[in-house]
């Protein structure tokens, strides 16, 4: 049973969204402001994070922060309708997808499995170890080096980095990029990859000093590049 938190301050959407996702299968812990939602994450595991960018004590994009500062789970924000710069920042802060209020419930959960699903298997296992040049990645257990020094991703960049790595030299469109690392379909003017691509291609560059690039094929998508 995956563990959601989930961080708003509307009492009754809360119980509403708890009452549904629990009857879909999902334990859920919820929380009325950042401070508890801060003590959540402090005393418990979560497998992702739905995460209202409108609280009364702290803004989410903050609590946002404090979480990548610490874990790379899953976080789905919620932002108001045409709220178009908090989701970009949320974005390029490391939020793994969003969604703007007010949304349906059902729309929420497939959001939500679809970014479950990015997450690994056991049947994963014959395709775990994956290298470039001294660049390496471990599906199963979730880590990523450049020449045995380890560095932190988010849970996205975590699966793009993945899936650039498996097609080599071969360019991914952004489509297939939207479907495999965020399962859902690439949307009109919808730029989430090119903000995960975007936050992808910095800490490479500063991960392996400018030897691993994240290469933009102009009006297709992206292929990771080795460089001298």
């Amino acid at each position: 049973m995956n563990h959601i938190l989930l961080i708003d301050d509307d009492d009754k959407v809360s119980e509403m969204l708890t009452e549904y996702l629990t009857s879909e299968g999902f334990r859920i812990t919820s929380a009325l402001n950042a401070h508890e939602g801060e003590v959540a994450i402090s005393n418990g595991s979560f497998d992702a994070v739905i995460l209202d960018v409108m609280l009364p004590d702290m803004n989410g994009l903050e609590v946002l922060r404090r979480i990548r500062n610490t874990s790379s789970v899953p976080v789905i924000m919620l932002t108001a309708r045409g709220d178009d710069v908090d989701r970009v920042i949320g974005l390029e802060m490391g939020a793994d997808d969003y969604l703007a209020k007010p949304y349906y419930p059902r729309e929420l959960l497939a959001r939500l499995r679809a970014r479950l699903r990015r997450e690994p298997r056991n049947d994963q296992a014959k395709a775990d170890h994956l290298a470039t040049g001294e660049l390496t990645l471990s599906i199963l257990h979730r880590e990523v080096s450049w020449s045995g020094v380890p560095f932190e991703l988010t849970a996205t960049e975590f699966n793009m980095l993945a899936t650039l790595m498996r097609a080599e030299k071969v360019v991914v469109n952004k489509d297939d990029l939207s479907m495999i690392v965020l399962g859902r379909r690439r949307e009109q003017y919808d730029r989430s990859i090119d903000v995960h691509a975007g936050h992808l291609r910095r800490k490479l560059a500063a991960a392996t000093s400018d030897h691993m690039e994240i290469e933009t094929v102009r009006g297709i998508g992206y292929r990771l590049k080795l460089r001298p």
